[in-house]
Parts: C-alpha cells; sequence; structure tokens
C-alpha cells in the first residue's frame, strides 16, 4: 500500500511516500480501507516530536514507533480481528487509527463508529479528533446550558469551529475570537459575537463569559481569568508557544496547579477517544446541529504540503488527506 513515512522527527521534508506492507490487526482491531484522513495539530506533535514532554507519552524518544502518520480516518471495514463484534466488513467508519495516512490503517474497535449517512467521507475524516475535543469541553466539561454566555479563543481552527456549534445548540450565547480574514467563517457558523483580535480585546470588555474555551492560545492566565465570572470555567486545549521541553503546557500545568485556590474552575483538556462519544458527535451530525467545516483537501502524495499548510496557520476548519476516491 501507499503511505506517508517517517524515519525521525522534524519538519514537513522528513516526510515521503512509499510503498510498504499493509498493518496487521490484533484481536480487538479492525483494518480500515482509508477514504479520506484528517490532519490536526496532534499530528503535527507526532511528526515533530516537540515538545519533548510529548515524546514521553508514547511516541517514542528518539524516533517515531510508528513510522505512518496520520490520526483522524474515515473508510469502510476490510477486515475484524477475532474479539470484534460490533463492527463488520463492509461498515462505513469514522474515528481514530494508527497511521491514518495510508489506503489501509489499523484501528481498535472501540475508537471506530459508523459514519453519518449525510456526511462524504471527507467531512467524516475531519470529526473525530477536533469534534471529541469540542464535545467534550464544551457538554462535559464546561457544563454549558441555555443562556450561558461562552467565548471560544480561537474559533476558526479545527476544534473551534466544532466548539462554536456545539455551545449554539446548548443555546448558549456564543462570542468567537479570530484574525480578521476568518471573522467570516465564524459568523456563518453561528456565532454571536465575533471580536477580531488584531482590533479588540476580548479581556478589556464588560462582559464576562462562563465558560472560556482556550485553543491553542497563549494568552497569560490572568488575562482568561480577568474575562470569566467569578465561579466560571476556563478550559485550555492544546497551545503553543513555550520551551522545547514543554511547549504551551506550562501554562496549562500552571492553571490546573492554581484551580483548587481559586473559584473559578481551571482546566487541562485532552480528548478520550472513545466510540460513545463518536456517536454523540454523529447524532449532532445527523440532526444538522453540527457540521464539519473543511479549509482545503489535498491529494496523498502531497501531504507535506497540507503539513505546511497547517503550520502557516492560514487553515479556516480543516484539512482533508484524499487516499482513495470516496462516494
Amino acid at each position: 500500500m501507499r503511505a506517508i513515512v517517517q524515519d525521525e522527527y522534524g519538519s514537513a521534508n522528513v516526510l515521503r511516500i512509499e510503498d510498504i506492507d499493509r498493518p496487521t490487526i490484533g484481536a480487538n482491531e479492525v483494518l480500515v480501507h482509508v477514504h479520506a484522513a484528517g490532519l490536526d495539530r496532534g499530528t503535527w506533535h507526532f511528526m515533530a516530536g516537540m515538545p519533548y514532554l510529548f515524546r514521553l507519552m508514547g511516541p517514542g524518544l528518539r524516533r517515531p514507533r510508528n513510522p505512518v502518520l496520520g490520526l483522524d480516518v474515515a473508510g469502510t471495514v476490510a477486515a475484524v480481528g477475532a474479539d470484534v463484534t460490533r463492527l463488520h466488513i463492509g461498515d462505513d467508519v469514522f474515528g481514530i487509527s494508527k497511521g491514518s495516512f495510508a489506503e489501509y490503517a489499523c484501528a481498535r474497535e472501540d475508537k471506530l463508529a459508523r459514519k453519518p449517512a449525510n456526511l462524504t467521507f471527507d467531512q467524516a475524516a475531519v470529526v473525530a479528533i477536533s469534534g471529541l475535543t469540542a464535545l467534550q469541553s464544551v457538554l462535559d466539561v464546561g457544563r454549558v446550558e441555555a443562556g450561558h454566555h461562552v467565548l471560544i479563543v480561537g474559533a476558526s481552527g479545527g476544534v473551534g469551529t466544532y466548539a462554536v456549534q456545539i455551545a449554539k445548540a446548548c443555546g448558549a450565547q456564543v462570542t468567537g475570537v479570530c484574525s480578521t480574514a476568518k471573522v467570516d467563517l465564524v459568523r456563518t457558523i453561528g456565532a454571536d459575537h465575533v471580536i477580531d483580535y488584531t482590533r479588540d480585546d476580548f479581556a478589556l470588555g464588560a462582559q464576562r463569559y462562563d465558560l472560556i474555551l482556550d485553543i491553542g492560545g497563549n494568552s497569560p492566565l490572568s488575562r482568561l481569568r480577568r474575562a470569566l465570572t467569578p465561579s466560571g470555567t476556563l478550559v485550555m486545549v492544546g497551545g503553543e508557544g513555550g520551551d522545547r521541553w514543554t511547549g504551551g503546557m506550562g501554562r496549562q500545568l500552571h492553571a490546573v496547579a492554581l484551580s483548587p485556590f481559586v473559584g473559578q474552575r481551571l482546566i487541562m483538556k485532552t480528548p478520550k477517544e472513545h466510540y460513545p462519544d463518536l456517536e454523540r458527535l454523529a447524532r449532532l451530525i445527523e440532526a444538522g446541529d453540527l457540521t464539519p467545516t473543511i479549509d482545503k483537501t489535498y491529494p496523498l502524495d502531497q501531504a507535506p504540503d497540507a503539513m505546511r499548510h497547517l503550520e502557516a496557520g492560514q487553515a479556516r476548519g480543516k484539512i482533508v488527506i484524499a487516499v482513495a476516491p470516496t462516494r
């Protein structure tokens, strides 16, 4: 099969397309014939191996343990392991795999769900990682209800575009923060108010928010807390900047350490990858409350260019890697 592989950590220049053997599945895994894959910031960390703290979480200290890149996946089940009971050969699925930038990928059964009928494979391929993060941050951690005021910093990105729609589906008043070029997009997906961070500072306004979702930002913790209500919740997702050892994690760890001593809830969020929440996302999609926002689609052999586009910070929503013809 064709796959995007890397032998070392680094920039997009370490990625190349090669013919390699199809992966072998375990008893609780399925083999997915990949139609499309999604590109997210987490995949960048797997490619770059940065910050160094990230390597201690499993990807490999000196070089990647899995040379095939890619997490988000959508495709058709081609084979099932001996212990698989929920999925069957021929099922169209989406979720999280081991190496989706390839024509075939392994995935645990409990990290896949059936693809919503009203989504193309390209759309389904960009749902899992960002959608799970947004769903769990807004509903499970943020506990958003009708009438709540929600601020989403990074509203035009992968997680942000889902978070805006999910919060709106709950009846919240949603304010999105983004750059000038993306204001129209954030309005289009349903935000009640949009703040262009190049012109205005959300922390200086009179409005205080019940939930702030800070996605990949680098705002000082004190600035974010200033915009919260006294009992509000701050959920920090990702985080860029910082040093090469901890990256943006240093700011998040500070927030978690401070949270027990203040009235506000300060939480660092990473998504829980399991199929019941993928099915929750599917129900929102089927009801028309949630629609993936796709910026660009790249063929498999142009995955390095897709990564460079992500690194440039210009993406409006999600980036798709088209692996096989879709239907």
